[in-house]
């Protein structure tokens, strides 16, 4: 593995585990607009909301920008606390800090709710950035919080960055960047996900990512 010093973390399906609040948002949506709750809610996990709404559902842009509103009458005062840190990962926070890393969070959420969310379980002090997509509609893509987060870190070595997430959107977006990625199997990917779209590295659990890092 090569030296990193600076990793970037995915945050839904990665540090914690959103899924409940997730999926009664997207049913809360569907309800309000009509349509039927989707068979595989599991699909919705990961990808940015304005990118599943239109490639899973088939929806136009304005039905699109009418979804996300609806999700987030729900989302950003009762769904995104229904909500959990991953066990393990607190743990893994601390070692990769007290190890003198740069902890940073680059995610597809709003950046809003990240830093709510964080909060909310004490983790916001393990980061020194926190990035994620805009309220408008901005950074909706992983590459793009990927070089706002690096931007706001003033970081010009990629080598030295590791990006951990748990779906192809994550390598996808660390390679447009010229990132490596992490793939972990806690979250919603499966191993098949990840190694398929090139995951750099993969980590079945938070402590074997932790030692897998601290051993570079």
């Amino acid at each position: 593995m090569d030296k990193f010093t600076t990793l970037l973390f995915d945050l839904d399906g990665t540090l914690t585990d959103s899924q409940e609040g997730l999926v009664n948002c997207m049913k809360y949506a569907m309800d309000k607009m009509g349509d039927d709750m989707p068979d595989d809610a599991q699909k919705f996990l990961g990808p940015p909301l304005y990118q599943s709404f239109a490639e899973f559902l088939g929806m136009n842009e304005n039905e699109v920008n009418e979804a996300v509103k609806i999700f987030r009458e729900r989302y950003s005062t009762i769904g995104l606390f229904e909500n959990r840190v991953y066990d393990g990962i607190p743990e893994m926070l601390k070692k990769l800090k007290d190890s003198g890393m740069r902890l940073m969070v680059a995610t597809s959420k709003p950046q809003a709710y990240a830093v709510r969310i964080l909060e909310k379980f004490e983790l916001l002090p393990c980061f020194e950035i926190v990035g994620g997509a805009g309220l408008d509609g901005t950074r909706n893509y992983k590459h793009e919080v990927i070089e706002y987060v690096l931007a706001q870190a003033d970081i010009t070595d990629r080598n030295s960055v590791l990006m951990i997430g748990d779906r192809k959107q994550d390598v996808l977006g660390a390679h447009k960047t010229g990132l490596k990625c992490m793939g972990i199997l806690w979250g919603y990917g499966s191993y098949e996900e990840l190694h398929d779209a090139g995951a750099d590295f993969i980590a079945g659990t938070p402590k074997e990512a932790a030692d897998m890092l601290l051993r570079q």
